[in-house]
């Protein structure tokens, strides 16, 4: 019995030990002395006191403010992943858990849109959820991507990457796009409401069939095809154990869904108070802070000549958008009952498929300069002036 005893209580005291590295790791990621963007963890309490004290546009800025650091968290948390599962899946998992935030942010629209009665508020929802799902679209492939290839280009005079799995990921944007156009198309032809959400429903559905087969295609069957060539970045070891990694990637995930819930639930107010386009907050802002983790995390290993984890966090994440998450969203408001389809107007269609053939264009030959990063960044600011002005 005592041998028992012992034998429990030293299970007990490594759990013990274990549980208290982790949270050692956890606190020492978001020391600000180790990176100064931890000091915007400093919104996510004023983010809470505002919207207790119902200050509306207190609560939507620094909510949007503090999910900047906590998405590098998450960053951080999949890079160490990514450096014992390998880029390939490293990246996959990175563009998931950073679309984590549109998917909380357009769900939340989504639900709040289905329970009002108010035909202005379901509108706004409905225009923020199609926006900012065009949006992260737009930034991960034209403002994500450009930064990285310019940060990327500083530090290296020229920078190769994997060109089958760039023109994988742009064939399966381009199919996207087709989704995108021919509800448009049927609608801007004179045909009816229930004809653009049937229409809708039934691409949506074909999207994500696809995307299960791609996702096969790529972990399973041609798993070589997207294999990093040799030569390709640097060796790098990591820092802190899986278990830490885990937990920090949970841990920053679930802050960032209750900041994206206040978001949403100041929103609409705060739109309205502060006088900005709802196009321009939902194709521009609500990405831009909710894409950090993608934007920290694809800068930063670009800066470590891994160009193939920038272009598989960056392009991934605008293809899971499109094919997953889009899809996932008209299905939603289709059980819940709001007519949300994939018809998002003449401007973010036409400008999402300007932006997959200049992608497309620059990723063609397999490496990368600084310069056609400025490109990229040259685009999105001429679209986000449009949006602004629109």
């Amino acid at each position: 019995m005592d041998e028992v005893g012992t034998v429990e209580e030293t299970n007990l005291d490594t759990i013990a030990d274990e549980a208290q590295h982790a949270f050692e790791s956890v606190i020492d990621a978001a020391n600000p002395s180790k990176n100064k963007l931890n000091w915007l963890l400093l919104a996510f309490p004023v983010a809470i006191w505002a919207n207790m004290g119902h200050q509306q546009e207190l609560a939507f800025i620094f909510s949007m403010i503090a999910i900047m650091p906590l998405a590098f968290l998450m960053g951080k948390a999949t890079e160490e992943i990514a450096l014992r599962t390998g880029e390939t899946v490293g990246g996959l998992l990175n563009a998931t858990f950073g679309n984590a935030v549109e998917m909380i942010i357009a769900g939340l629209a989504l639900y709040t849109a289905s329970k009002s009665v108010d035909p202005d508020t379901i509108e706004t929802m409905i225009t923020v959820t199609q926006a900012s799902l065009i949006g992260s679209i737009l930034g991960n492939l034209l403002l994500v991507l450009g930064l990285a290839m310019v940060w990327g280009g500083v530090n290296h005079k020229v920078q190769h990457f994997n060109q089958d799995s760039g023109q994988m990921n742009g064939s399966l944007l381009l199919l996207a796009i087709v989704a995108f156009i021919i509800p448009s198309a049927v609608d801007y032809a004179g045909g009816d409401s229930s004809a653009v959400k049937d229409l809708s429903h039934y691409a949506a559905i074909i999207l994500l069939i696809i995307y299960a087969l791609a996702l096969l295609f790529q972990l399973k069957t041609h798993v070589d095809v997207f294999a990093t060539e040799a030569g390709h970045g640097t060796h790098e070891h990591p820092t802190m154990s899986i278990k830490d990694a885990w937990m920090l990637l949970i841990l920053s995930t679930a802050l960032v869904g209750w900041m994206a819930h206040v978001l949403v639930h100041n929103l609409e107010a705060a739109v309205h108070e502060l006088g900005v386009p709802e196009l321009f907050v939902g194709v521009i802002l609500l990405p831009f802070f909710g894409n950090a983790a993608e934007h920290f995390a694809a800068v930063i290993v670009a800066g470590k000549d891994k160009m193939d984890l920038s272009i598989a966090i960056a392009i991934g994440s605008s293809v899971q958008i499109a094919l997953f998450v889009a899809p996932v969203m008209v299905i939603l408001g289709w059980i819940l009952g709001v007519p949300l389809t994939l018809e998002f107007g003449l401007l973010e269609t036409s400008a999402t498929f300007i932006s997959v053939l200049v992608a497309n264009s620059i990723l063609s030959d397999g490496k990368s300069n600084w310069l056609e990063g400025v490109m990229l960044l040259g685009s999105y600011i001429i679209l986000g002036a449009a949006f602004f002005l629109f």
